[in-house]
């Protein structure tokens, strides 16, 4: 059975069938071979060599069955007949025509399988008046109208089943390539929109360093250690201004995608380029104390704890913890309600880890598009960015988790020492 199997999965799929069918016409070929060599009922004569030839003609013809059944089962059906007069008993080659029927009835409209049916039926009728002497009329009429009618039955049940898969195959390839080119849209979306935040961290920057610089120049004369001071805030400026630059080329390289985000973010923001809040620094640690205030005017009771020593996080990886701890806590509201919360920053000697737990029951499920960022892909695509990782799932003592690990920032001032982007996944335990 497994050798068998392993030949088939061999040949091409087009092959497949026709493979089946001829070693399917092979087996009726030597059953109806083996079936001549016994001794037929009275009246009916023992299969000769002109048996023999006809039985294997009725068997072979079965090989194109898929291609043409009708037309296989009219010479099946007529090889029969002619097997039939020749005073051999009918049952050796009735097989191939039942077989022959089925193929119709499963690939051809009704009446044409009705008609198909007639026929089998009225050869099984000839061959009972052909040995009347020794036939029991009811019973043959039985048999005529029976086994073709439980073989019409089969066929058109198996043929509706196969249309039904190959609908819902053709449904699930459909749904398969919708689902993936939803979430590279999401995918796409999202890049596309913390590209944009970190545009204005480097913006940001390249402000300060504007403003730094011309400082600089104006108290070079009279105030040179104020003026170094300037130079070594360009410096550092510009080292972070850099890195942050290199991150969004790296989030970009998608393709040319996302070109209709800006006026769907500036709606989702609230934001015109007319007020105030669009020239606002992106937000970073010192505003989660605000969002923690949301939160518990929300209804859930939200506690923060930071452990370790802080340490001044680039304004990029700080607004990546923002985010994560905001998408974090916007989804406890959504799917646990009221609940208790914990948000915890724990730096350590060369990472940095976030975790934000809830006390929420089992049915708490995490919301894979909420807004912003798209829940758990904005988390991931987030942490992608500083070579970080992002896990959610369900604690083992009930409730959830969402916990964030980035690599703690170099202090180093060569390019080649920033964290490489990591594979951001979002593991779900």
């Amino acid at each position: 059975m497994h050798a068998g199997s392993g030949f088939l999965d061999r040949l091409g799929g087009r092959y497949r069938p026709l493979a089946v069918d001829s070693l399917l016409a092979l087996g009726y070929v030597g059953a109806g071979l083996l079936l001549g060599q016994e001794q037929p009922p009275a009246g009916w004569r023992s299969v000769d060599a002109l048996g023999a030839v006809l039985t294997a003609l009725v068997g072979l013809v079965m090989v194109a069955r898929r291609f043409a059944p009708v037309v296989v089962f009219g010479a099946s059906s007529a090889l029969w007949t002619v097997f039939i007069a020749c005073g051999y008993w009918p049952v050796v080659n009735s097989m191939p025509s039942l077989l022959g029927l089925y193929t119709v009835a499963a690939t051809r409209r009704p009446r044409t399988a009705l008609a198909c049916a007639a026929v089998v039926a009225g050869v099984w009728v000839y061959a009972g008046i052909g040995n009347i002497d020794h036939s029991s009329m009811p019973t043959v009429l039985a048999q005529a109208v029976l086994f073709p009618a439980v073989v019409l039955v089969v066929g058109r049940g198996s043929g509706a089943l196969a249309e039904r898969n190959r609908q819902f195959a053709e449904l699930t390839s459909q749904l398969r390539g919708q689902q993936e080119e939803n979430a590279l849209r999401a995918l796409t979306e999202e890049r596309v929109r913390i590209a944009r935040e970190l545009h204005d961290v480097v913006a940001h920057h390249m402000s300060v360093i504007s403003l730094q610089a011309g400082m600089a120049s104006y108290v070079f004369p009279t105030d040179p250690a104020a003026s170094r001071r300037a130079l070594d805030t360009i410096a550092d400026t510009s080292r972070e201004a850099l890195e942050e630059m290199r991150r969004m080329l790296v989030l970009l390289r998608v393709g040319q995608e996302g070109q209709r985000d800006g006026q769907r973010d500036g709606q989702r923001d609230g934001q015109g380029e007319d007020g105030a809040a669009a020239y606002a620094p992106a937000p970073g640690l010192d505003l989660l104390d605000r969002l923690l205030e949301r939160v518990r005017g929300a209804g859930a009771e939200v506690t923060m704890e930071i452990t370790g020593s802080p340490i001044r996080l680039p304004q990029g990886m700080a607004l990546c913890v923002y985010r994560v701890v905001q998408e974090a806590l916007t989804n406890v509201l959504k799917h646990a309600g009221p609940t208790r919360a914990a948000v915890t920053i724990r730096y350590e000697r060369r990472t940095i880890v976030v975790r934000v737990t809830n006390e929420g029951g089992d049915n708490f499920q995490p919301n894979r598009e909420m807004s912003p960022g798209h829940g758990l892909i904005g988390m991931r695509e987030r942490a992608k960015i500083y070579g970080g990782s992002v896990t959610a799932g369900p604690r083992a003592l009930g409730g959830f988790e969402v916990r964030l690990t980035l690599p703690a920032p170099t202090t180093s001032d060569r390019p080649g020492s920033l964290p490489a982007p990591g594979t951001g996944d979002v593991h779900i335990r």
